[in-house]
Parts: structure tokens; C-alpha cells; sequence
């Protein structure tokens, strides 16, 4: 089985990516499975216009996602740009996609209701990730239930494709992580960089505690007792903190006595010691710019041959 994800680089990853994403990459790659894992850094240009930062953005993501436990020797990384098959494709399966199933799509939905502009790119960005999806046979999605609707849609485009010319490509599906973290920002809501509101994984230590500081909290005295339940300070610690010690701080809740202020702190050691051995992998990786810019060529080139394998056998079957 063949399992694919990908993970745009619009900026440095949070909690919120590592968590609900990066997290289930690491566990997934460590199975009997195929594993490809893309930078979608064609997708980013949608939000991204400054040629030096998505540059930037593109190393910096995998260099954090090696940090993080990506091993180039059980899971294939890639930029996904560097495989040109995936564009060709996107085109020759537009040609087969209704618009109807496009104008459906959350994200241009979204942008519409709120009197945005909507651009091309857009609108045809399930396409496009259909192709990330299709181009590699893959057989397996893994997605979080807020993200099933990318699978159905590029399963949609499959189908449209196969009811023309035949059965061409395999028909995917999607992996739900049910234990994907839902993970809060600093205001509650969820953590996104758009909202301003997220804890950087690799932020230096200084910085991320003072965001850490920043959680907004309930003006309940010290002595009040709380309710664990959807606090999403407690909901942060538990990310972090052994099972055992999540129980202790919910008693603790129950019980009072104690002020928010403490419990930051606490999650603040527990965020540094639980990212600290990525810390000094990053270190090490980032002064070795060559060391990873070739596990991305090798990745590229494992993925581009089963690309252009794909490709050619779509090509064929609608005679090109």
C-alpha cells in the first residue's frame, strides 16, 4: 500500500501542524507501507508572492521535518515542484472535472462568502492536489475528518477520468487519524498562523515562552475550582504531559488552589523537553544545506519515476 501527504510551506510549523499532521507522518512511515511525503510548495503560491521566502520556506520545512523524525531511509521526501508530471496531469484532469464539483470546494467557498477574491489558482487547487494524489498510484490518504472533502473530491475527479477513458487510475482512500489532536491557539480558537495565534515548534526558547504566558484564560480566583473540560490550556498541557500527569493536573483543576500562571510555566518545560532532541537534530541539519538539499533530489527522483510511469499510461488511455 502506498501512503501519500503533503504539507505546504507557508510558514514555520506550530503545535497545530505538528500534532494534527507531522506527528502521524512519523508514526505512518514506521509501518509496511510505501511512504511519499511532499513539500507542496506549488500549492503555496496561491498565498505566497515573495520568490525568496517560499525558497526559504521550502528548505526550512524540510529541514523541520527531518528534525522532527522524517527518516529519508523509510519514507520518500520530496519538493513537490521538482516532479513536472504532477502539472501535466493536473491539466489533462481538468479537462474531465465538472465545475460544478469545483464551485463546492471549501476553500473557495469560503473566500467568496466573505468577498474575497478568488483566484484562478484557487478555484482549480483540488485538481491540482488530486494530480499530487493520483500521480503516484497512491493507495492510502491520511487526512484528519476536517479534510476529508480533499480526498472525496480528487476520488470524484478519478471516477470522471475513469468513466471517459476507462480505468485508468486507482481510486483512493482516505486514512482518518481519529486521534488527530485538535489543537487550540493562544485565544482558543484554532491554532493557524493566519490568525496569529500558534506556538511555533522551533521558536527560540525565549520567544515561545512568552507566547506560552500570552493563553488567554478565565478570571476565576486561584482558589475556584476548574473544569478541565474544554480549557484549552489544559487541552495544550495534555499534548505534552505523560498520562499520568495529565490526570494529576485535572484533580488539580477540580480541586483549586492554584493559579493559571503556574501551569504556563509548567507547560513550557514540558514543550522544551519533548521538542528537544528535534532542537539539536535542526542544529545539525541546518549547517548541512547539501546533506539535505540530496534527500530531496533522491526523493524527487524515486518519486518522478513512478510519476512518469503513471503519466504515460494516463496519456495512452486518452490518446496523447
Amino acid at each position: 500500500m502506498r501512503i501519500l501527504s503533503g504539507i505546504q510551506p507557508t510558514g514555520r510549523f506550530h503545535w497545530g501542524n505538528y500534532f494534527g499532521a507531522i506527528r502521524q507522518y512519523i508514526e505512518l512511515q514506521n509501518g509496511q507501507d510505501t511512504a511519499f511525503y511532499f513539500i507542496a510548495n506549488l500549492h503555496a503560491l496561491t498565498t505566497i508572492r515573495n520568490r525568496e521566502l517560499l525558497s526559504q520556506n521550502t528548505f526550512d520545512a524540510a529541514v523541520d521535518l527531518l528534525s522532527l523524525g522524517l527518516d529519508p531511509e523509510r519514507a520518500t521526501l520530496f519538493v513537490q515542484s521538482d516532479i513536472p508530471e504532477v502539472s501535466e496531469l493536473c491539466w489533462i484532469l481538468m479537462t474531465t472535472t465538472p465545475m460544478s464539483l469545483l464551485e463546492r470546494c471549501h476553500a473557495y467557498k469560503d473566500k467568496k462568502s466573505k468577498g474575497l477574491t478568488a483566484d484562478a489558482g484557487l478555484f482549480t487547487y483540488p485538481v491540482l492536489m488530486a494530480a499530487d494524489i493520483l500521480i503516484y498510484d497512491s493507495e492510502i490518504v491520511p487526512v484528519g475528518e476536517d479534510q476529508k472533502q480533499h480526498v472525496e473530491v480528487c476520488r470524484d475527479i478519478a471516477g470522471s477520468f475513469n468513466n471517459s477513458f476507462g480505468d485508468s487510475f486507482i481510486i483512493p482512500q482516505a486514512y482518518i487519524v481519529k486521534d488527530t489532536a485538535k489543537v487550540p491557539g493562544l485565544d482558543g480558537g484554532k491554532m493557524s498562523k493566519s490568525y496569529g495565534n500558534s506556538v511555533e515548534v522551533f521558536d527560540d526558547l525565549k520567544t515561545q515562552k512568552k507566547k506560552i504566558m500570552r493563553i488567554t484564560t478565565d478570571s476565576r480566583p486561584v482558589e475556584s475550582p476548574k473544569d478541565p473540560e474544554g480549557d484549552h490550556l489544559f487541552q495544550l498541557y495534555s499534548l505534552f504531559a505523560s498520562p499520568e500527569q495529565t490526570q494529576l493536573l485535572a484533580e488539580r483543576y477540580r480541586k483549586g488552589g492554584f493559579g493559571y500562571g503556574e501551569i504556563k510555566r509548567e507547560l513550557a518545560e514540558l514543550a522544551e523537553a519533548y521538542f528537544a532532541t528535534a532542537r539539536k537534530k535542526r542544529d545539525e541539519l541546518v549547517s548541512k544545506p547539501e546533506y539535505v538539499k540530496k534527500i530531496l533530489s533522491d526523493g524527487a527522483k524515486r518519486a518522478s519515476e513512478k510519476a512518469a510511469t503513471v503519466l504515460t499510461r494516463i496519456k495512452k488511455a486518452c490518446g496523447i
